[in-house]
């Protein structure tokens, strides 16, 4: 990085993350740090796991990752969908590919018991126990609705609120997925939508998703979902970075998502870095452009935004996952196995793709980039210790 950007960086996201106004919490959040010194937690929220120690979590993870074959490391980083109403009928492709993780798609009034003993059957076919994903934003994009899982108010709107109703109505979510074998909540959206834009930006204004048309603010809202989630037994992932806020297009439609403002010293980061500093589980990248951030790639390929920008610049140190790398138009032209290399290369953890059809071809390419490239099989390996630590951060791996 220049040194230029350095400092304004240092001077620019310090500033955006001090602003709390009186509505926001205080003594109860994580306090802000300067950017360009972000260094979250190394250690799990106690609340989600009953890890001994941290000498100890590591060493499980680092005992788990030395049994692994390659097959069984290529399938640790994928996270692949499935329908939330029969999550059975990927019982075979979970055993199969060993896979990591699962994302149910859709829709669903079933009931709690009804979920729990379904996600209950599918962890019964992994060989290692699999991170268990959805989307329960809030407003119009809520996996899980009826009795057991009141309607939740858009983001907008509870951004707008006390932060008081915005924790505890987050509290009272997660633990509602915690109780059915949810561990990860691909949510909250830390995307900062200007008012000048609003509903004309297609994925995120259109639907109400972000949490205000300020940093400041969105920030401030990150900072109390993230340890409300992850207090009640769910890994948050931040989303989605480094922004869709100023987009026109939506990369689940079009090949033309370009965000051509953001920089590394961009404010909109802000709320990313909340997130980051409050220790959130993980952190999604966008599938979008940033040509100010790198000229030849989208966010999702790119090793400059991954790997420079959130592992090294924003010292992020949890699990990297990708947006739908699956059916998304802006991916159409890179075969479904190049996409999961380009996104481990660059410095992702978790490819999710939300076609049950993909895993194959994701595995098989891995398996044969680890094979002809040593760096790479490096790569996949390190890929594979972020998803088993979150998988000993939410409970699920024990030695």
């Amino acid at each position: 990085m220049h040194s230029r950007i350095l400092t304004c960086l240092a001077v620019a996201l310090p500033l955006l993350l001090a602003g709390c106004s009186p509505d926001q919490p205080t003594a109860s959040s994580p306090p802000s740090s300067p950017a360009p010194s972000v260094s979250p937690p190394a250690s799990p929220s106690p609340s989600l796991s009953p890890v001994p120690s941290r000498s100890a979590a590591a060493d499980c993870v680092t005992r788990t990752l030395g049994r692994l074959s390659v097959a069984e490391l290529a399938g640790q980083v994928l996270m692949v969908g499935t329908s939330v109403n029969a999550p059975s009928g990927l019982g075979d492709t979970v055993r199969r590919y060993h896979l990591g993780g699962v994302f149910l798609h859709g829709r669903s009034t079933h009931s709690a018991g009804q979920l729990r003993a379904d996600i209950a059957a599918l962890q019964k076919r992994a060989p290692l126990p699999l991170l268990v994903s959805l989307d329960q934003e809030g407003g119009n994009v809520q996996t899980l609705k009826g009795p057991d899982f009141p309607l939740l108010p858009a983001a907008e709107k509870l951004g707008s609120g006390p932060a008081a109703t915005l924790r505890d109505t987050t509290k009272d979510s997660a633990g509602r997925l915690a109780a059915i074998g949810v561990t990860v909540n691909l949510a909250p959206v830390a995307d900062t939508v200007p008012a000048s834009l609003g509903e004309r930006n297609p994925p995120i204004g259109y639907w109400h998703r972000q949490y205000g048309s300020d940093p400041v603010r969105v920030a401030a809202s990150i900072r109390t979902i993230v340890p409300a989630s992850q207090g009640a037994g769910v890994l948050t992932v931040v989303k989605h970075f480094p922004g869709l806020g100023r987009v026109t297009a939506n990369t689940d439609t079009s090949a033309k998502a370009v965000d051509t403002v953001a920089t590394d010293d961009d404010p909109y980061l802000g709320p990313f870095v909340a997130g980051i500093t409050a220790g959130t589980g993980g952190v999604m990248i966008s599938s979008a452009r940033y040509p100010k951030l790198d000229p030849s790639s989208i966010a999702a390929f790119s090793k400059p935004i991954v790997t420079g920008l959130l592992r090294q610049r924003l010292g992020y140190r949890g699990l990297i996952m990708s947006d739908d790398l699956g059916a998304a138009v802006a991916l159409g032209a890179v075969p479904a196995g190049e996409r999961a290399v380009r996104f481990v290369a660059a410095g992702g953890d978790l490819v999710l793709t939300i076609r049950p059809a993909d895993a194959a071809p994701m595995a098989d390419a891995l398996i044969a980039r680890a094979g002809q490239d040593r760096a790479f099989r490096a790569r996949l390996t390190d890929a594979a210790r972020h998803v088993l630590a979150a998988k000993q951060r939410a409970g699920l791996l024990s030695c």
